[in-house]
């Protein structure tokens, strides 16, 4: 299996993570750099046409794309330890966390957006990064007083066990922390951030601990 990855990626971050908890090890890595534009070469193209990572090639050549799917992929295939929790209501509630972070929040501030913002509309670097907080403040609030009321809320996101919300969780604190975004108003979210980075599965999927680290 080969994973094509980027440090700063938080999409890639969730991957790193989930494989971890699995105790799996790609075979290979590849490290796509999307701030030198990368994901835009013509051979990564041709294996991932959204231009995007994450992207898992498995044995056979199918490569699959999209983190979330990608880590529904590990998590049927190597059952140990679960990413989602056994009742359907529970997996509802924790795929509505994760879905609230990657398909809510992470969208309108990743890089292609980001640049879309200064390159193309000419908006300038701190109304750019108003822009950024903005939208950050807006998904953190509701999570955080979505996980404050919730007895379902544990040490972790659902529980005593870490899933796939909190996968989503972490990558997105730790993008949020390197944009210097004030996390003092959101307690539960920073708690449960502490509570996984403790676990030698998230701590070694930060960032800075990427062979591509710079």
């Amino acid at each position: 299996m080969k994973l094509y990855d980027y440090f700063r990626s938080s999409a890639a971050y969730r991957v790193r993570i989930a494989l971890n908890l699995k105790g799996v090890e790609a075979d290979e890595r590849t490290f796509v750099h999307l701030r030198m534009g990368n994901q835009r070469a013509q051979d990564y193209l041709a294996l991932n046409p959204q231009g995007l990572v994450p992207a898992f090639e498995l044995d056979d050549h199918r490569v699959l794309t999209q983190s979330l799917a990608i880590i529904e992929y590990l998590d049927e295939t190597h059952r140990d330890p679960p990413l989602l929790p056994a009742t359907a209501a529970a997996r509802a509630r924790v795929r509505a966390i994760a879905l609230s972070i990657a398909c809510e929040i992470h969208p309108l501030n990743n890089l292609r957006v980001l640049n879309y913002l200064t390159g193309t509309l000419g908006v300038a670097e701190a109304q750019k990064n108003g822009w950024y907080r903005y939208w950050i403040d807006v998904g953190f609030e509701a999570l955080e007083r979505q996980l404050d009321r919730d007895d379902d809320t544990g040490t972790f996101c659902h529980g005593e066990v870490p899933t796939l919300a909190d996968i989503c969780l972490v990558p997105q604190l730790a993008n949020a922390r390197r944009f210097k975004i004030d996390l003092t108003p959101y307690p539960t979210l920073t708690r449960i951030e502490a509570s996984c980075n403790a676990l030698h599965a998230f701590a070694q999927a930060a960032p800075a601990r990427q062979p591509d680290a710079e």
